[in-house]
């Protein structure tokens, strides 16, 4: 279990979105929560993958490969 002090504001803010929907505070911060997680977790996977990029070929090299060089 986690237990979060929230400023007031948001803590009335997701008071009446509860009220409004039926749903619980509960409910909206674990929902919050998940999607956030989701989002950090692909961002770090997403700087691996860019981390363990492999070098390029430059435009001059391509350029001779292909016969396209002066």
């Amino acid at each position: 279990m986690v237990v979060v002090r929230l400023p007031k504001e948001i803590e009335e803010r997701l008071t009446a979105l509860a009220r409004k929907t039926g749903r619980s505070k509960s409910y909206y911060v674990r929902q919050a929560l998940l999607e956030y997680l989701d989002d950090l977790e692909d961002y770090y996977l997403a700087v691996e993958r860019l981390e363990e990029r492999l070098p390029g070929i430059p435009l001059d090299e391509v350029e001779r490969r292909l016969g396209l060089s002066d």
